[in-house]
């Protein structure tokens, strides 16, 4: 399966340890961040948690902290750093010629529906 390819903007658009925030039509945000490395990362933008904004949180190395808790999210994969469990929805990412592209597919999709982590619904769906 090929990935189709959709500019959202430039990487000097997105501060540096900062986010910027791709709308989304009756669908949860996506979060692009950008580390000092100019390394660029996209994002559910909701900590798996608490539902937290995570555009709102600082970007340090790969990981972004919650800004509601503190919870520490690998940007690689969107998964929370042990000893906390869960994960957000990450996407795939391209820079090209200082352009940030995001898979026009995987921004059309769904997301899942939202459990917080350690939620009794949160267990059920993993032991189910």
């Amino acid at each position: 399966m090929s990935n189709e390819w959709k500019v959202i903007c430039k990487v000097e658009d997105i501060p540096v340890l900062g986010a910027r925030v791709i709308q989304r039509a009756d669908q949860p945000n996506v979060a692009i961040f950008r580390n000092s490395e100019d390394k660029v990362f996209a994002l559910l933008d909701r900590c798996p948690h608490k539902g937290g904004p995570l555009s709102q949180g600082i970007v340090f190395g790969e990981r972004v902290a919650c800004p509601l808790h503190n919870w520490s999210i690998e940007m690689q994969s969107g998964c929370a750093v042990a000893p906390d469990e869960g994960c957000t929805q990450s996407f795939s990412v391209k820079v090209e010629a200082g352009s940030v592209y995001l898979d026009a597919v995987e921004l059309a999709t769904p997301a899942a529906p939202f459990l917080p982590a350690g939620s009794a619904n949160a267990g059920e769906a993993a032991a189910a």
